[in-house]
């Protein structure tokens, strides 16, 4: 027989990446070590194109891979989702199917997880998953520390169950509000326990909602009503028997969440944290460990200040630890604050513009590294990723006596985790395909490699060639792709500009990856421009907070400043003339105000599921950027994309999911009738039945081709 051929020779590079969710299909994820460094635990899916995840572990003693769970031996039919997990999944961009995530106990011998609605727990010593009996579907299950009883959310309670199966409860909740009128039934409360609020979830890296005590007889749990927050209405068009769905989404300048924090002990007696949550309503991240009491990280709603606490769990006082100040704000950043051995208090500062990790007030380590997030502490100190250059990102341990020890050293982007002498990293680089992942162990003479984890990744028939620059006197970070088949100083391409650009993510960074469907683009016959401008991570408070009240301005200046110095650098290649720009969310917000504020630069623009009105984004995010709107209207003026709707005068294709709970539909909308109102021809492309992920194979491909064949028309010259 013939052998079988590549999928890239047969199935078109857009279905491609969204069949294989962008190449990270088949790829060990999820990564985690064993207190004891004695195994790496990770979910792996079966194929590049499978999506359904497995729970999987290395062990290091006998160097063998072992599956876990498997969805397929633990199910007998379809997989079923219910509306709260979907939702989960949402916030969190996560869109495969079986195993997604997993919590263990202290040890690491036993392991937690939902499928399918339904509450799992596994042996990792043996192998043998069994079914734990839950009352409903089944939410963010987590062992207690010592791996004798296991919580979950469901509904809006909080419920807990021994790990033998007995005792199955409601913990807390669920509650009824008297003066809710959204809904009817056991679907009408609005407070919920043990989960994480909608502006947390989405925009603070927070997606838990409870933290078991190191004894497994108490937990730390949030409660939170929503009340207060406006009901917004989101339905599908194309389904009119289907009601819509009642979402309560907080958007800028409207009222949150009320937020508050319970130790709930196994007798479900409780005692409420007191802090002043009048003045600071932000409940930004917690962590309970068997080093000290828990600590907890406020914020006020200005975002200007926060303050790290500790909580005496028998009374609920919480005594200030450290208060942190901002004229402009506060950094959340993920994994602090954390105690370490001997109680040491964890949290992270900006020290002359370079996010430091700070232990009981004194900032520690090599001020080379700015930190990005902190994965854990341990005896040898506290692990965290870091970057010297913007576009690479490493894996370093900071000693307890502050020495700096960097765990990966070639170029590239380096995430995973270390305990008990064992260290698991995932690799991305720009001359490899993919991701590597490694496991590697502590030697006399450094660490050993032991093995390198399985991988399925599908190969998408080509590797990025990527061009890497400092672009112009702010030496913007930015990626350069070229049609693989071009002929340097042969002709002169149209431009495209490909950016997020936006606070919290990086896309000119230096792994292949990133750049697969750039470098697709760029075969299409265009010069593809990724740029990383002011407010986009890893450059500093100073950069971070350059975006301030001018959003959209500041980064559009900085896509021009890039595109002026790639065209400075090749001349000969590059049409200015011709230049469109294309991008997705704040991507999209970008792009469409880019053919709105300079037609002198940008001749074409795909915009995709776009902010258009910031009134319309939600509270954390836009006023952390923008302000409170009741206090800088004119503010929110200068970032809207409607009040320069009448300057259209380039071609514009709008797309947007109808059933986005995120962007609402209602951006796309309104741009659209403020064009319509002053007479200016633009294109919508509505996506019925479709989230902010666009992530449906035959949507995805046939989307991405019209986007392109829409800009060569209007970059045909």
């Amino acid at each position: 027989m013939p052998a079988e051929r590549p999928l890239h020779e047969t199935t078109s590079f857009p279905r491609l990446y969204a069949r294989t969710q962008r190449f990270t299909l088949g790829v060990p994820r999820a990564l985690s070590v064993t207190a004891d460094g004695s195994r790496v635990l990770f979910l792996r899916t079966a194929s590049g194109t499978s999506p359904t995840g497995s729970l999987w572990a290395y062990d290091v003693a006998d160097g063998e891979e072992r599956c876990l769970a498997d969805p397929a031996s633990l199910l007998s039919g379809e997989e079923e989702l219910s509306a709260e997990e979907r939702a989960r999944r949402e916030r969190s961009r996560e869109a495969g199917s079986g195993v997604v995530a997993y919590a263990t106990d202290r040890s690491g011998r036993v392991a937690a997880f939902a499928l399918s609605g339904r509450l799992w727990l596994c042996d990792v010593h043996t192998g043998r998953t069994r079914e734990l009996p839950a009352a409903g579907p089944v939410l963010d299950p987590r062992p207690d520390p010592t791996g004798r009883h296991v919580a979950y959310a469901s509904g809006r309670a909080l419920h807990v169950v021994g790990a033998d199966g007995r005792g199955e409860r409601a913990l807390v909740g669920p509650e009824e509000h008297p003066a809710d009128s959204v809904g009817s039934g056991s679907d009408a409360g609005t407070v919920v326990w043990g989960q994480a609020e909608f502006v947390a979830a989405e925009d603070m890296d927070r997606t838990r909602g409870y933290w078991w005590a190191p004894d497994g007889e108490s937990l730390l749990v949030e409660r939170y009503d929503e009340l207060p927050v406006p009901v917004w209405y989101v339905s599908d068009p194309a389904h009119p028997e289907r009601p819509p769905a009642a979402h309560r989404y907080p958007a800028a300048g409207t009222a949150n969440a009320d937020v508050s924090l319970w130790v709930v002990r196994l007798d479900g007696s409780r005692t409420q944290v007191e802090w002043d949550a009048e003045a600071l309503p932000y409940f930004l991240r917690a962590e309970w460990s068997s080093d000290g009491d828990p600590l907890i990280q406020v914020m006020t709603r200005d975002q200007a200040t926060a303050q790290v606490l500790s909580v005496d769990p028998s009374t609920g006082r919480t005594t200030l630890v450290r208060e942190l100040r901002d004229p402009v704000w506060v950094d959340a950043v993920q994994g602090v604050p954390l105690r370490g051995p001997g109680g040491r208090a964890v949290w992270t500062e900006d020290v002359v513009d370079v996010r430091r990790v700070v232990v009981d007030g004194r900032p520690v380590g090599d001020p080379r590294w700015y930190v990005r997030a902190v994965l854990g502490a341990d005896d040898r100190g506290v692990l965290v990723s870091a970057s010297e250059e913007p576009t690479e990102l490493h894996l370093v341990r900071i000693g307890w006596d502050g020495r700096t020890t960097a765990l990966t050293s070639e170029p590239g982007v380096h995430t995973g985790a270390s305990a008990g002498g064992t260290t698991v990293v995932a690799s991305g680089i720009l001359d490899d395909d993919g991701v590597r992942v490694r496991v590697l162990r502590d030697g006399e003479d450094g660490p050993l490699l032991l093995a390198e984890l399985a991988n399925h990744q599908v190969h998408a028939g080509f590797r990025p060639a990527v061009r890497m620059i400092a672009a112009g006197p702010r030496e913007i970070r930015t990626a350069v792709l070229f049609p693989r088949s071009h002929v340097p100083g042969s002709r002169r391409l149209p431009v495209l500009m490909y950016p997020y650009a936006g606070p919290h993510a990086q896309r000119a960074v230096a792994a292949s990856r990133a750049h697969l469907e750039s470098q697709w683009l760029a075969d299409q016959g265009f010069v593809v421009v990724v740029a990383d401008g002011r407010g986009t991570p890893g450059r500093g408070a100073a950069w971070d907070r350059a975006v301030r009240d001018h959003l959209v301005a500041a980064t559009l200046d900085d896509q021009v400043a890039a595109l002026e110095a790639v065209a400075a650098a090749h001349p000969d290649d590059l049409d200015t003339s011709r230049v469109g720009i294309t991008g997705w969310s704040y991507g999209g917000y970008l792009a469409a105000y880019a053919v709105l504020a300079r037609p002198d630069v940008f001749a074409a623009a795909v915009a995709g599921a776009p902010v258009t009105d910031q009134r319309l984004y939600d509270t954390f995010y836009t006023e952390r950027y923008l302000g409170h709107p009741d206090e800088q209207p004119e503010v929110y003026e200068r970032n809207s994309l409607l009040a320069i709707a009448d300057r259209l005068d380039r071609p514009l294709m709008l797309i947007h999911g109808m059933v986005d709970d995120n962007v609402v539909v209602a951006h796309t909308l309104r741009l659209s009738a403020a064009l319509l109102a002053a007479g200016r021809p633009h294109t919508v492309l509505p996506l019925t039945g479709v989230t902010h992920m666009a992530s449906q194979e035959e949507v995805a491909e046939n989307l991405r081709l019209l986007q392109v064949d829409f800009l060569r028309t209007h970059l045909a010259g």
